[in-house]
């Protein structure tokens, strides 16, 4: 497995739950604070730090602290695991758009004119 499938499978991985999906959807729209992410997604601060930590694993999230107060963290989406994403569902892309197009120059050219 290249260095590039791995991201892929992880950033797939972590996605696989809607909760998760839902904090990233959370975090398109600025960093916040895990209980502003817990209280957005109706849900104890345990189950929150659960879904995370699958998040920061997988390393979709970075977690940060303000210089005033260590205990506080702030997530924030990394673009890395993204981008590598995009990158693999763009080649996927291109696999099916070359499929179809054999597809349609054979269609063609069993039946012409159709």
């Amino acid at each position: 497995m290249t260095p590039v499938q791995s991201v892929v499978d992880s950033t797939l991985a972590a996605l696989a739950d809607p909760t998760r999906r839902g904090v990233i959807d959370l975090l398109r729209e600025r960093p916040m604070r895990a209980g502003e992410l817990a209280a957005a997604a109706r849900m104890s601060g345990p189950a929150m730090s659960r879904h995370l930590r699958v998040l920061r694993a997988g390393k979709l999230i970075a977690e940060s602290h303000p210089d005033n107060d260590a205990r506080q963290r702030i997530y924030r989406l990394r673009p890395e695991p993204f981008a590598a994403l995009q990158a693999w569902l763009e080649e996927v892309q291109q696999f099916w758009a070359g499929q179809l197009e054999g597809f349609k120059a054979f269609a063609e050219a069993e039946h012409p004119g159709s």
